[in-house]
C-alpha cells in the first residue's frame, strides 16, 4: 500500500491498511487474461505531437512511473528516444511545442491542480523552471508558433480568483502582461487570440450570471462589448476569418435550442449569412481549419460517434485516404507541422487505445510509430454501444451500454454515471469499463439531463435537479435495463466520480432498494458544503453555480432534500468511498462527512485515501491499488450477492 499515510492533525478517517489489503487481494483473486495491471498501466508511449518544423515528435512516457517527455527524429522513428524530463512526484499534466527546439510543459502538485510551466530544449539542456510562483495556477492561452521565444499564458498571481494574460519567454520567463482582469465584479474568465498570436477577444462575466463577449481592432485599443448574454445562451469564438479579421466563427445557440457554427460580424454585432453547419440533434461546437491555405476544413459533431462536415475537398479526401488504409477504424488527424504536409494520425475504436501513424503527404507514406498498449488484445475486449430510452417525463436519454462475452440476459452491472455534471459521456475505448466487463459486469453510462451537447433545453432541465429529476434518469436506466432482461434487478451497482460520486451516493440513498452497492469516488455529499469548498478561481461564477445547483438560501429545502449527508439513515447499500486528500474540487470533508455519519450509526464503510492525490488518481501505483479495492469489493457485494 501506498501514500496512506495521514496528514498531521487526521482523525484517521480511512480504513486501515488491512482493510483495504483485504479488499484488494479479494479483486485479485482468480483467473483472469487481463490483469488490473493491464488496463491501467503507463502506455510506453502516447500523445504524440509534432514539431513546427517538422522535424522532431515528442510524446509522453514512463519514467519511474511518472509521465515524461521524450523526443525522436521524424526521419527516423527507430531511433533511441531521448529522454528531456526526469519527473518523478507528478506526471506531466500537457506539453505544446514552443518552437521547433524547445517545449513547454504543465505539472501540478500532488493532485493540487496549481499548474506551473517549465520549459526543456530537444536535448533536455536548459530545463527551466518559468512560473515558480506557489499557490498559482498557469493556463495556456495560444503558443505564439510565429513566434519562437514567447507563448500566451494566463496566471492568477494577482488575484487568485482571477486571470491576467501574459506574453512570457521560453527561455528566461520573463513575463510581460498584456492587460488587466482586476474586477472580480466583472471577470474576464477567457483570452482568445487571432491567427497572428494577437490578443483580440476576451469573455468576461457581468452580474455573476451573464456572458459578455469582447472584441478589439488591435491590440493597442481597449475592449469594447459586443453582445451580452444569459450565462444559458453561449456564443464561443472558435476561429477568425483569414480575410476579413472583423468577422469570427462562432458556436452559438443565441436565439436557438442547438449550438450551431455561424460567422458574426464583430462591427455590426450580428450573425453573418446562414450557419456554417447545424445539427438538429446535437450542439455543433467545433472548427477546424488550415493556417497554410487559409480556409475552414472541417465541423465535428458527436451524435453517437465522432461525424465530419467537411468544408474542404483537400482534408475530405485526405480522411477517406486514411480510413481506407486503416479500415474498422475511427481516425483523427493529432498534430501537423506548420507547412501542412506531414500528419501524426491516431486510429483508434472502442476496444483498442490504438496506435499512432506518421503520414508524409508529399511521398503518401503512412508509417506506424507504434500501439498505445500492445499488450491488450482488441478481439479480447467488448463493444460500447450506443443506446436510448425514455424517462418518466418524456425525454430522450442517450447513453452507452457495454455487455461482457458471457452474454446479455440476468447480468450484473454497474451504472456508470459520468462527473461534470455538464460534460457528456462519448464513444471509444474506456479501460474502466473495459475492466468491469472482462470481469463478467454489463456497464451502463448515461447522458442524463445537464449533460451537454444535447441543446439548451436538455441542458438546463437538469438545472437545480441534483438528486432530483437528474437522478430519476439514472432509475429510469436501471428500470429500463431489467425490462429488457438485461439486468439482473438483485445484482445492480452504482458507481461515478465527481458528480457521478455524488449521484453514486444520492441512488443509494434515495432509492435504496435499486442498488446492491455503490463506490463512490471523490464525490460530493453536501451541496452546502461543496459550495462553500470550491477553488478561489471558481468564485467568478459562484452565482452561475447557484442558478444550475441552487442558491443555499433561496432554495434551503430542496438543497438540503437532494444532499445525501443528511439521509444517511436510508441508506442500506454497502458502500465504498475514494477520495484524494489534495482534491480542490470536492474537498476531503465530503467524503469525510458521510464516512462519518454512516460510522456514527455503527456501519462501516471501507474508506480509502491517498494523500498525494488530487480530484482523481493519476499516479499509476495509486490506480492499481484503487481499482483492485473496486473489484474486491463489487465481488463481495455484486458478483456473491
Amino acid at each position: 500500500m501506498t501514500s496512506s499515510t495521514p496528514l498531521p492533525g487526521d482523525t484517521r478517517l480511512p480504513s486501515s491498511e488491512e482493510t483495504l489489503r483485504g479488499l484488494m487481494e479479494l479483486g485479485t483473486a482468480g483467473d483472469y487474461p487481463y490483469a488490473v495491471e493491464d488496463f491501467f498501466r503507463l502506455p510506453e508511449k502516447t500523445g504524440f505531437d509534432i514539431s513546427p518544423d517538422g522535424k522532431y515528435i515528442a510524446y509522453v512516457g514512463p519514467y519511474q512511473r511518472r509521465q515524461n517527455l521524450f523526443v525522436i527524429p521524424t526521419a527516423n522513428l527507430q531511433q533511441e528516444p531521448v529522454q528531456i524530463t526526469f519527473e518523478t512526484d507528478r506526471d506531466i499534466s500537457g506539453f505544446l511545442w514552443a518552437n521547433g527546439h524547445r517545449l513547454i510543459y504543465l505539472k501540478d502538485s500532488a493532485g493540487d491542480e496549481n499548474y506551473q510551466l517549465f520549459a526543456v530544449n530537444v536535448d533536455g539542456r536548459e530545463a527551466k523552471a518559468l512560473t515558480p510562483f506557489p499557490n498559482v495556477r498557469t493556463q495556456l492561452v495560444d503558443d505564439l508558433e510565429d513566434d519562437d521565444r514567447s507563448v500566451l499564458i494566463a496566471l492568477n498571481k494577482n488575484n487568485p480568483q482571477l486571470f491576467d494574460p501574459y506574453r512570457i519567454d521560453v527561455y528566461t520567463g520573463e513575463l510581460q502582461q498584456l492587460a488587466t482582469n482586476n474586477n472580480p465584479a466583472e471577470p474576464i474568465d477567457s483570452w482568445i487570440t487571432d491567427h497572428d498570436g494577437k490578443l483580440r477577444m476576451a469573455m468576461k462575466v457581468k452580474d455573476g450570471i451573464n456572458a459578455c463577449l469582447m472584441y478589439r481592432d488591435h491590440e493597442g485599443e481597449p475592449f469594447r462589448e459586443i453582445i451580452t448574454t444569459d450565462f444559458r445562451e453561449s456564443i464561443m469564438p472558435l476561429a477568425f476569418d483569414f480575410d476579413q479579421p472583423h468577422i469570427v466563427y462562432v458556436s452559438s445557440n443565441h436565439g436557438r435550442d442547438k449550438s450551431v457554427v455561424i460567422a458574426m460580424d464583430m462591427h455590426t454585432r450580428k450573425e453573418v449569412g446562414d450557419p456554417i453547419y447545424s445539427h438538429r440533434e446535437v450542439d455543433v461546437s467545433s472548427l477546424a481549419f488550415s493556417k497554410k491555405r487559409r480556409k475552414l476544413t472541417a465541423v465535428t459533431y458527436i451524435t453517437d460517434k465522432k461525424h465530419y462536415h467537411f468544408l474542404d475537398e483537400e482534408r475530405r479526401n485526405l480522411q477517406q485516404k486514411l480510413e481506407k488504409r486503416l479500415p474498422g477504424k475511427e481516425i483523427s488527424l493529432t498534430s501537423t507541422n506548420r507547412n501542412e504536409d506531414i500528419y501524426l494520425v491516431r486510429a483508434y475504436s472502442d476496444r483498442s487505445l490504438g496506435a499512432y501513424h506518421l503520414y508524409v503527404a508529399q511521398e503518401d507514406r503512412l508509417e506506424k510509430i507504434c500501439a498505445i498498449s500492445p499488450w491488450i488484445r482488441e478481439e479480447d475486449m467488448v463493444s460500447m454501444e450506443p443506446v436510448e430510452y425514455r424517462s418518466r417525463d418524456g425525454l430522450t436519454i442517450h447513453g452507452y451500454l457495454t455487455l461482457p462475452k458471457s452474454g446479455n440476459k440476468n447480468l450484473p452491472v454497474v451504472i456508470n454515471p459520468h462527473g461534470g455534471p455538464w460534460v457528456r459521456d462519448v464513444w471509444g475505448y474506456n479501460p474502466e469499463v473495459q475492466l468491469l466487463a472482462n470481469r463478467g459486469m454489463a456497464v451502463l453510462q448515461i447522458n442524463y439531463r445537464g449533460s451537454t451537447g444535447y441543446g439548451k433545453k436538455f441542458w438546463t432541465a437538469g438545472f437545480k435537479e441534483w438528486g432530483h429529476k437528474m437522478q430519476d434518469d439514472l432509475t429510469d436506466g436501471v428500470k429500463w435495463l431489467i425490462e429488457q432482461g438485461i439486468a439482473d434487478p438483485d445484482r445492480v451497482a452504482i458507481y461515478g466520480g465527481s458528480y457521478g460520486g455524488y449521484a453514486t451516493l444520492a441512488g443509494v440513498t434515495f432509492t435504496p432498494e435499486l442498488y446492491a452497492c455503490a463506490i463512490d469516488y471523490v464525490g460530493v455529499a453536501n451541496l452546502f458544503t461543496f459550495m462553500k469548498t470550491i477553488p478561489p478561481y471558481w468564485m467568478p461564477y459562484l452565482q452561475m453555480m447557484y442558478e444550475m445547483v441552487g442558491d443555499p438560501e433561496k432554495d434551503q429545502d430542496r438543497m438540503h432534500a437532494g444532499s445525501p449527508v443528511y439521509h444517511v439513515d436510508q441508506i442500506q447499500a454497502p458502500l465504498l468511498v475514494i477520495q484524494g486528500a489534495n482534491d480542490p474540487r470536492v474537498n476531503i470533508d465530503e467524503s469525510d462527512q458521510i464516512v462519518k455519519s454512516l460510522r456514527s450509526r455503527n456501519i462501516d464503510v471501507p474508506y480509502m485515501v491517498k494523500y498525494d492525490e488530487g480530484h482523481g488518481f493519476r499516479n499509476e501505483e495509486n490506480r492499481f491499488e484503487v481499482y483492485k479495492v473496486m473489484l474486491g469489493f463489487l465481488k463481495e457485494h455484486l458478483l456473491e450477492h
